[in-house]
């Protein structure tokens, strides 16, 4: 099979086409013909800077991947020799990913892709659902009429956490940047914010008549956390996807903060299965037409996965960037 491979960590130029034998499928695995992944930030990072997974770096990067079933292995009941897959399933800790015309993944961390998307659409939702999933139902659980704040509307996690919460019935409000006005307005947020004309103080007051919002989702982190803290009730629940550097807020205002990492099943062994039990529920949503990817206007390949990343470090990508086999 053709595979994209890195040999060191370094810029795009690191990416090699080669010819790789096809994996052989192992018990409780699957082989899927790969026709779609996309690219997420933690791609780029694997790519380009060393990581605590650096030490077990895989050749073949990318773990969100979108394809059908060319083989069972023993113990997989779930899934069919045919059947049209997506998940979140490797390129990271010793694990080959996506960048290849076939991949090896454990079927515990797969689910049937959603009816209604097409491959490329399929292959945008893993890594950035689970995130809002585990964020939103695990660690906060938004339940109907919360006051729930989400950082980073058009971003990546961001706009399928607008989604997601509210399907809850959670009173969603969103923060976006201007260059992205438009699109922000199609995700169904209740109130929208435009970071950099209103204050925090300015929209809680706003919005929750002063009190703060019951629950924060905080998908851009960095200086931002402190507006999260600033933003959140007393007693309050604040989740973020990147580390803090100072938790004083957190105590001052007996927060509950939750830190996502979507990544522990792939990197620990662990709950495997959550992440297959998340993709079914999220293909459910999205083929009631609850949930939507936006997928950038791009158009590459496996093969252009070198452009692809140049295109996401150019900040000009809207939604997320997808490539096809």
């Amino acid at each position: 099979m053709k595979a994209m491979i890195i040999k060191e960590i370094g810029s795009t130029d690191v990416f090699q086409l080669v010819e790789k034998a096809i994996p052989i499928v192992k018990s409780g695995h699957m082989i899927v013909a790969v026709k779609a992944t996309s690219v997420n930030p933690i791609d780029t990072m694997l790519r380009s800077i060393e990581l605590p997974w650096s030490v077990n770096l895989p050749e073949i990067l990318h773990g969100d991947v979108a394809g059908i079933v060319s083989e069972i292995g023993e113990g997989v009941t779930d899934f069919n020799v045919g059947d049209e897959v997506y998940g979140m399933a490797g390129g990271i800790n010793g694990v080959d990913g996506a960048l290849a015309e076939f991949m090896l993944v454990d079927a515990r961390l797969m689910a049937k892709k959603p009816k209604k998307l097409t491959m490329k659409q399929a292959a945008a939702l893993p890594l950035v659902a689970i995130t809002a999933y585990e964020a939103l139902v695990g660690k906060m659980n938004v339940q109907t009429g919360d006051m729930v704040l989400i950082h980073g509307a058009t971003g990546g996690v961001g706009h399928i956490a607008i989604q997601l919460a509210k399907v809850l019935g959670a009173k969603v409000t969103a923060t976006y940047s201007s260059a992205n006005e438009a699109l922000a307005k199609t995700l169904g947020a209740d109130n929208l914010v435009d970071y950099k004309a209103e204050s925090v103080a300015d929209y809680v007051q706003a919005f929750t008549t002063g009190v703060g919002f019951d629950k924060v989702f905080d998908t851009v982190a960095g200086d931002n956390i402190e507006k999260s803290f600033e933003a959140a009730k007393f007693n309050g629940h604040v989740a973020t996807i990147l580390p803090i550097a100072d938790p004083l807020q957190i105590a001052l205002k007996s927060l509950s903060f939750h830190s996502i990492l979507m990544l522990i099943p792939l990197c620990h062994g662990i709950n495997h299965e959550s992440h297959g039990r998340i993709l079914t529920e999220i293909a459910t949503l999205v083929d009631a037409g609850k949930i939507t990817p936006i997928i950038d206007k791009s158009d590459f390949s496996i093969w252009d996965v070198a452009k692809a990343h140049d295109h996401m470090a150019s900040g000009k990508a809207v939604g997320k960037i997808t490539l096809t086999a």
